[in-house]
């Protein structure tokens, strides 16, 4: 009996060892940022659909970080980060860190939720970012003290005066991500179906802006990303500026979320230490609202209708951050022979 136990003992030892030492391959990471209650078979949130429809049944807890990890038997593994700034970054990193996993030639697609900007985006668009750039990073004076001739109260760390140049970008502010990556991942998802309904019509006819009427849609266009909820036709205008000065005019402002600079600081460490290559990381966010006020409603009021769960598109965001997003995960996964070991890439294209 005691040789039977010290030979199941070393045997258990010897499997331990083993995980140690050969972690799990990992092809794909996709991060979601909330789900709304259970992983499934509820109301769901960014996390739902990825862990339903592709069968992440394998459950990794994560007492280092927000959320449980999930896996299938395919590589690909899914998180939910929690919400804001300080729960990516915290999240992510202790992922990134945790042996259990291989993350070296790991892909990884942020796929979340989003405002939109009108001008740019309709409700249910998909927009893969090039730049994501970091809106907490700043000095602020309160709009009803700041100077007549300014048109904010947001200046950048350094500034005397709102967008003065020279640009100085601090470290962790804006992130310029694989630009062929971002072209590539355009191109494979760019004829996903998303749906419309009369009722997308019915709200999206209270807005003005260029793309607010178009059906949902799939393009490139570049994320401010704040742990501040900001709601108004003033704060877009800003946004939009924040976008164009820090990418000194390369990025054009599309989406608004919370937590994708904390997610990049993260990934960028993480490349730094070997973890992972910087050069596989994707953000798609889709448009659940529009990031400021229709016509007959003040910013007030219509932030007062802002609440997760009853944006005004938020079921058909949630099916476009999977629809889309799955169509890339897809062809990473089912050709991994031909993208492990390099990086997809597309010449730069006009088309959005």
């Amino acid at each position: 009996m005691k040789v039977f136990s010290s030979l199941l003992f070393l045997t258990v030892c010897a499997v331990s060892l083993r995980a140690q030492t050969h972690p799990i391959p990992v092809k794909v990471v996709v991060l979601a940022m909330f789900e709304q209650g259970e992983d499934t078979g509820d109301t769901p949130g960014e996390y739902q659909y990825w862990v339903e429809r592709d069968h992440l049944d394998r459950v990794y807890p994560l007492p280092a970080g927000y959320h449980a990890a999930r896996m299938n038997g395919d590589g690909e593994l899914a998180i939910v980060t929690g919400p804001g700034t300080a729960h990516a970054a915290s999240t992510v990193m202790a992922l990134g860190l945790d042996p259990r996993f291989d993350f070296s030639h790991a892909y990884w697609l942020v796929a979340g939720i989003a405002g939109g900007c009108p001008d740019r985006v309709s409700l249910g668009s998909a927009a893969w970012a090039r730049w994501v750039l970091d809106a907490d990073l700043a000095y602020e004076i309160d709009p009803r003290e700041i100077p007549k001739d300014w048109t904010t109260g947001y200046l950048p760390l350094g500034k005397a005066t709102p967008f003065e140049k020279p640009v100085e970008a601090r470290p962790g502010q804006i992130y310029k991500l694989n630009q062929g990556l971002v072209q590539w991942a355009f191109n494979v998802s760019r004829d996903t179906r998303l749906d419309d309904s009369d009722k997308l019509k019915q709200i999206r006819a209270g807005f003005d802006g260029a793309a607010s009427q178009r059906p949902p849609f799939v393009l490139i266009g570049d994320e401010v990303s704040s742990s501040t909820y900001w709601h108004g036709k003033l704060l877009d205008a800003w946004a939009s500026e924040w976008m164009r000065y820090f990418s000194e005019g390369k990025g054009e402002f599309a989406t608004t979320a919370m937590e994708d600079t904390g997610t990049l600081q993260s990934l960028e460490f993480l490349a730094n230490a070997s973890r992972v290559d910087i050069n596989r990381v994707m953000v798609l966010r889709t448009v659940s609202n529009f990031d400021r006020q229709p016509r007959d409603l003040t910013a007030a009021q219509s932030l007062a209708r802002q609440r997760i769960g009853a944006y005004a598109a938020y079921l058909p965001s949630l099916e476009a951050a999977y629809r889309v997003g799955h169509a890339v995960v897809n062809e990473l996964v089912t050709h991994w022979e031909q993208y492990e070991g390099t990086v997809p890439a597309a010449a730069p294209s006009s088309a959005k």
